[in-house]
């Protein structure tokens, strides 16, 4: 017999997949802001927006926004909870990104800063889509430890980050991002470690964040933070982005919230939000998110103000090495 295509999905007892019951999604999206017309920046802060960008964008605030995070369908034939992208011309595409910087630049203050996400494919769209407009400032490459392998070509297991700015002006905070590396060559000097620090889990240093990243775990069912979104980032990856461009009390933006990782992780890190998302089951999710957030801001590889290396655990605090 074959399942209904409404039924649940039969999950594992250990399973923590978040997922919404639709009596649960009805008052979770009494929180939900549905705005009619221009927004205050005290409106629109700390707030989930269910609705269209193209409609959402006029409506809000002017320069209200220290840190935009766009993760915005990649150019690909892509479902998400029912609705579909299609994938454009290499043209069609570029032309699509810049249709929304376009509408969202009146958003943001004049230090703001923007990353943009991407694969191989819409990286090179996001490039030019950013640098038309603001100054593009490096390329984070992070590795996805997980997906298919292809017989005849290589396995996809990477994607981009753009980095961009709106002017010269900008904030980053590189101590804030600090890494925990586990150190494979221990120099001394006069019999003392050098730059690194001797603990019972073994010898570490500190490291400034390079433009690659490959100490991060996209979620899955045992991860508290997972939810049915297909394109879900991690919040460890947010959090690196949120830490080193934006200050305790700013305003970090999502125009393509998804299941809300952006807001949540502003949330957990001290600075406010707001989101907006076309789909009214992501943005349900996002608010029960935000709920948990409240009481727990914890975040998988980051502790202490300190970035771990992937399935990386400690017995104690990281050491404290500059």
């Amino acid at each position: 017999m074959k399942t209904p295509p409404d039924a649940p999905k039969k999950r594992a007892g250990r399973n923590r997949t978040l997922t919404l019951s639709p009596a649960e999604c009805a008052e979770w999206e009494k929180t939900l802001l549905h705005p009619a017309s221009p927004l205050r920046p005290e409106d629109a802060a700390d707030r989930l927006i269910h609705g269209d960008l193209r409609d959402v964008a006029p409506l809000l605030p002017d320069n209200f926004a220290d840190l935009l995070i766009v993760d915005p369908p990649y150019n690909l034939d892509k479902e998400f909870n029912g609705r579909r992208f299609s994938a454009l011309d290499d043209d069609g595409y570029l032309q699509y990104l810049g249709s929304w910087l376009d509408a969202l630049r009146h958003c943001l203050k004049p230090d703001a800063s923007i990353y943009l996400c991407g694969d191989w494919r819409s990286s090179a769209a996001g490039y030019l889509a950013l640098s038309r407009r603001f100054k593009v400032r490096n390329r984070i490459v992070w590795q996805r430890e997980k997906g298919r392998g292809a017989a005849r070509n290589w396995k996809n297991c990477t994607e981009d980050i753009w980095f961009a700015t709106v002017a010269d002006d900008y904030h980053f905070d590189v101590d804030a991002v600090k890494q925990l590396r586990r150190v494979i060559a221990p120099y001394r000097e006069n019999g003392s470690p050098k730059d690194w620090s001797e603990t019972p889990d073994g010898r570490f240093r500190l490291t400034c964040p390079s433009n690659f990243w490959d100490d991060l775990t996209v979620p899955f069912w045992s991860m508290p933070e997972n939810t049915d979104h297909p394109t879900q980032k991690p919040e460890k990856l947010v959090a690196k982005l949120i830490l080193a461009s934006s200050r305790p009390g700013d305003l970090v933006f999502d125009p393509f919230m998804g299941s809300g990782t952006v807001p949540v992780v502003a949330r957990k890190l001290g600075r406010r939000f707001c989101g907006v998302e076309i789909d009214r089951e992501y943005c349900c999710l996002a608010a029960a998110r935000l709920a948990r957030a409240a009481n727990d801001r914890g975040i998988q590889g980051y502790r202490d103000g300190v970035f771990l290396e992937r399935n990386c655990r400690l017995s104690k605090d990281p050491p404290a090495v500059k």
